[in-house]
């Protein structure tokens, strides 16, 4: 009966009527207080019932669609799903199961979702083919992507992987490191890259494309050591990428501007309580994790959860938590539109959501 004190009043004092009633022995008395008791439970069900439904119907449904299946890489959501923090902002929000088959971007274009964590490069692609995306709020400030070798193949630079054979996830996740390699004229083997790093791990491929939030923790775990691997950060390249973003269709931000707001402010509040509260937040991704049928590991989880909050917050001169940083806006459309992967890109304030814009 949280917030609702009236009830609470009600009985006490329907107690206390019932106390001074059975001192009388008039049948017509207590047939009083009988209905007058029936009227005063009416009431308080009648009043409860109402609070409850309004308060149901104040939420307005959305739908997310992730990069991937539940996990840290997406604690932000989950926390401020299961905290209540997006039915405080008015929304009864669905997350949906992103990954193989279930296209982020596609879904966005279906209406299947109305709001879904993209790259730029993707987003940028979609916008250019004519899809009118927005992006509402950059939550990756920076990109994690590496090219990992090991220094046993003698790969101690970028200019050592020429000839090499490097694995390249497909789509657009191989535009950041296709460009890198084009950037500094550097011809390489492309080999195709599953989800998984065994084919690095076997000796298959001289390098392999990875996250510092999951892939490169996965070979650490598997028993190389650190400093048995070079590591070539893209964001130390000049290739600063920006990652994670929270998307939607130009038209539901016309039809509900508020909705896109709120939706923003709960999840950069489900981050900032994930950071807040790490061990929590780990118990939520996992509970996700185990109901999308996902194995967890929750060393795995924890490294991950760490390093987003490396990705998430942004550095020196990056605008706010959340801000779309108008200088990388505009040298990954600028790079992607001299290696001829778009025509054009649209202007920083029409392609980020002005409320949420920063210079």
């Amino acid at each position: 009966m949280h917030g609702f004190p009236l009830p609470d009043l009600f009985m006490k004092r329907g107690t206390e009527m019932l106390r001074i009633t059975m001192r009388y022995k008039s049948s017509n008395q207590m047939q009083l207080f009988v209905r007058i008791l029936g009227i005063l439970q009416m009431f308080i069900f009648c009043s409860v019932y109402t609070q409850s439904a309004i308060a149901h119907i104040a939420l307005k449904k959305a739908t997310l669609i992730p990069l991937w299946s539940p996990q840290a890489q997406f604690a932000g959501y989950y926390v401020a799903l299961d905290k209540g923090i997006y039915a405080r902002h008015g929304i009864d929000l669905t997350i949906l199961n992103g990954g193989a088959g279930h296209s982020a971007a596609e879904s966005l274009q279906s209406g299947q979702a109305d709001f879904a964590v993209l790259w730029l490069t993707t987003a940028l692609q979609h916008r250019n083919a004519g899809t009118k995306l927005v992006n509402v709020s950059q939550i990756i400030q920076r990109s994690s992507m590496m090219l990992i070798s090991k220094k046993s193949s003698g790969i101690r630079s970028l200019e050592d992987m020429k000839g090499k054979k490097v694995g390249l996830w497909g789509g657009d996740l191989s535009i950041p490191p296709r460009t890198l390699f084009l950037k500094h004229g550097i011809a390489v083997r492309e080999v195709p890259l599953s989800h998984t790093v065994n084919l690095f791990l076997r000796g298959g491929i001289d390098v392999t494309s990875a996250m510092w939030y999951n892939e490169y923790h996965v070979i650490l775990n598997s028993g190389v050591d650190a400093e048995q691997l070079n590591a070539v950060f893209l964001s130390e390249q000049g290739m600063n990428f920006p990652e994670d973003g929270l998307y939607t269709l130009e038209k539901t931000i016309t039809r509900d501007p508020a909705l896109a707001d709120a939706f923003v402010s709960a999840s950069l509040e489900g981050w900032q309580y994930a950071f807040a509260h790490p061990d929590e937040a780990l118990e939520i991704v996992i509970k996700y994790m185990h109901l999308a049928q996902v194995p967890a590991n929750r060393i795995h989880q924890k490294w991950m959860l760490d390093r987003m909050q490396d990705l998430v917050k942004p550095g020196k001169g990056k605008g706010g938590m959340g801000t779309l940083n108008s200088m990388d806006y505009e040298a990954v459309g600028n790079t992607m539109q001299r290696e001829g992967l778009i025509q054009s890109y649209p202007d920083y304030t029409a392609f980020s959501r002005r409320s949420n814009a920063r210079p």
